[in-house]
């Protein structure tokens, strides 16, 4: 019997919709997913990835991304994450900075003996500051005097713990000009402590607690030792007078009961405040003698702070070329 065509056409129709549906769900998924030509993911089930406020964590840790599997056992295609270029490396050759320059600032440099001891068993320069012929200690907690490079010129020891000077601290410093020990608990200086100094200049010794004084290098022309300790009977006989080039004499705040004589022509400088000086000789500035204007240059003479009435003493300097300072009532 012949089946009618429109019978034939209806029966063709559904065993192929028969067929469709007895494919898995996944197959059918894919299937129906369009695909674009050169598409390398077009095998992917990407609606497994579509984000919702419910599946944002999850989806969006990817440490788990190539191990996520399909419903039907089918392994995903592996994707293969490659790792960041590595950094650049430089060559030797190349930089990125500018080249240093060498700075221009001074810096310290030791000289002489590098390696001498001090109180702290380290070398003296660096402890102190020594840049080029000049040494700096300041503030360094000293207890004495270091050992210090032969060619130093001048050395600053200020507001440290120093109480003794002694015969070898400035042994062979043929060189120093000025030594400014200041602030410190200064005591005692040994006699031969500075007498071989040929060059030294400047002796500051303020604020110590000195009570007599060492003997002198000749060469001194400031000799600076107020705020100290000092008594009349602590001054060796001559020990200003031999002093030729003295300029500077510096004697405020201390316990002098006396104008130290006899006093070097060449003085411009001479301050006696604060002291305990009651009575003055006739030839303590001037040549009783003579009667001659010989102390033209010592115009600077302090001797405010004392007890003595000045008017009572008018021929110990008439030869000044102008009144000290102090009481005259």
């Amino acid at each position: 019997m012949r089946l009618p065509a429109a019978f034939l056409s209806l029966l063709a129709l559904v065993q192929q919709e028969a067929g469709t549906a007895s494919l898995p769900k996944e197959r059918k998924r894919r299937e129906e997913q369009p695909r674009g030509e050169g598409d390398s993911y077009a095998a992917l089930p990407l609606g497994i990835y579509a984000l919702s406020l419910d599946n944002y964590g999850e989806v969006s840790d990817l440490s788990s991304f190539g191990k996520l599997t399909v419903s039907d056992g089918d392994q995903l295609p592996e994707v293969k994450v490659t790792s960041l270029a590595p950094p650049t490396r430089i060559s030797p050759t190349q930089s990125t900075t500018t080249p240093r320059t060498p700075s221009s600032n001074p810096r310290p440099t030791t000289l002489g003996l590098q390696g001498s001891p001090t109180s702290h068993n380290l070398p003296t320069c660096l402890i102190c500051a020594c840049l080029g012929s000049s040494v700096y200690c300041d503030d360094t907690d000293l207890e004495s005097i270091p050992p210090l490079p032969r060619t130093t010129t001048y050395l600053y020891a200020r507001f440290n713990h120093i109480s003794r000077v002694r015969a070898g601290d400035f042994k062979g410093l043929t060189k120093l000009k000025r030594i400014d020990l200041s602030g410190n608990y200064i005591s005692s200086i040994d006699n031969d402590a500075l007498r071989s100094l040929p060059a030294l200049q400047d002796l500051i010794l303020a604020e110590n607690q000195l009570v007599t004084l060492p003997v002198l290098p000749s060469g001194l022309e400031v000799l600076d030792i107020r705020l100290n300790r000092l008594r009349s009977s602590g001054i060796q006989p001559e020990a200003f007078g031999a002093l030729e080039k003295l300029q500077f004499l510096y004697l405020a705040n201390n316990l002098l009961d006396t104008v130290p004589t006899p006093l070097p022509l060449s003085l411009r400088s001479l301050h006696l405040q604060n002291n305990m000086i009651e009575a003055m000789q006739k030839d303590a500035f001037c040549d009783a003698e003579e009667h001659k204007h010989t102390r033209r240059q010592l115009e600077d003479v302090r001797l405010d702070g004392n007890p003595i009435n000045l008017s009572l003493f008018p021929s110990a300097y008439f030869c000044l070329p102008r009144l000290p300072i102090g009481r005259f009532t």
